[in-house]
């Protein structure tokens, strides 16, 4: 019995610190006591209800002292709506708190908006008040006379509140900035001039306005460093003389190959004209024997034909020029 009596009273002295549990968890008297000290007006009601909305009480009560010790005013409502829609509330009011102190003009609707676009609405402001320097990849460009010029610029940029929603963000303000020094160094008649006075890329990207539809508003663009590279001119000048080359020998080589073609031609219509002298002289034989047999040609008129040839072959044999063998003297018959 005694034992039974003892586990009893364990019994219920548990369900009682559960039951206190259960009481303070949805009744945070102590949090109520907490934010009534601090000027924070709330019902224990409202603090039950955060529970049951999924809400909880600490998160809306620290941020609405925090607010209230600021001077500022906020609502309650609209802080568990931002909270209830995914928002960053802790961020939300210190950058409120943040930017009354820096004078930064900076409403909770605007606040809310930003966080919920998914930037850090705190880093905002606080980009606001110290500007970011951004260091821009190398820039590569080519100035008139055709020298590459390799640059870095830093651009100190600020945050503008106004167009943090559906403003573009810093890749696009690089992209701005390496297109305005392409620009620049591509309209300078000497890469002489551009190192001599860098800041002259500074001065015309600036003028561009850059910045506009960006979530930053552009306060200096500083070029840091630039580079001599290749000589573009002088190279895409030689790979156009080896062009210009490699077309005037394949023009020659056409040439060649048709002066080769129209040889060949000839030589085909001289074994021709031969075939048709040869054939030719093939057919004086027949057309002597048949003028014997015609009686148009006697055997005297033969001799005297004979006579004639071998008077010219000795002729043509006379005309032609004789060579002296090397070392030796010309052989004469007598």
């Amino acid at each position: 019995m005694e034992n039974a009596s003892v586990f009893v009273v364990i019994a219920i002295g548990i369900a009682s610190l559960f039951g206190l549990w259960v009481i303070f968890y949805f009744i945070p008297v102590g949090l109520w006591f907490t934010a009534l000290l601090s000027g924070v007006k709330i019902s224990l009601l409202q603090l039950v209800l955060m529970r049951w909305r999924k809400v909880p009480p600490q998160v809306i009560v620290r941020n609405m002292i925090a607010a209230t010790k600021a001077g500022l005013k906020v609502n309650r409502d609209e802080m568990e709506a931002h909270y209830l829609a995914g928002g960053n509330v802790g961020s939300v009011i210190s950058a409120l708190i943040s930017a009354d102190k820096a004078n930064i003009e900076l409403d909770f609707k605007t606040a809310t908006a930003i966080d919920l676009a998914g930037r850090d609405v705190l880093e905002a402001v606080q980009m606001s008040v110290n500007p970011k320097v951004i260091d821009t990849p190398p820039v590569t460009a080519v100035a008139k006379d055709g020298i590459q010029l390799i640059s870095k610029a830093r651009v100190t940029v600020r945050a503008n509140i106004k167009q943090l929603v559906g403003g573009a963000g810093e890749e696009t303000v690089l992209a701005r900035v390496g297109e305005g020094v392409v620009s620049s160094i591509g309209s300078a008649d000497s890469h002489k001039s551009v190192l001599e006075n860098p800041d002259s890329i500074s001065r015309v990207v600036l003028g561009k306005g850059l910045d506009s539809g960006t979530a930053f508003e552009i306060l200096s663009i500083d070029i840091a460093d630039i580079d001599i590279g290749k000589n573009i001119g002088a190279a895409l000048q030689m790979d156009q003389a080896n062009a210009d080359k490699n077309i005037a020998q394949a023009k020659a080589e056409e040439r060649r190959a048709m002066a080769v073609a129209t040889e060949q031609e000839m030589k085909a219509k001289a074994q021709e004209a031969r075939a048709n002298v040869i054939q030719a002289e093939a057919e004086v034989p027949l057309a002597i024997a048949d003028a014997f047999r015609s009686g148009n040609l006697g055997i005297m008129d033969y001799y005297k034909f004979k006579n004639i040839q071998a008077d010219t072959n000795m002729r043509d044999s006379i005309a032609q020029p004789t060579t002296t063998p090397k070392g030796g003297s010309k052989d004469t018959k007598k």
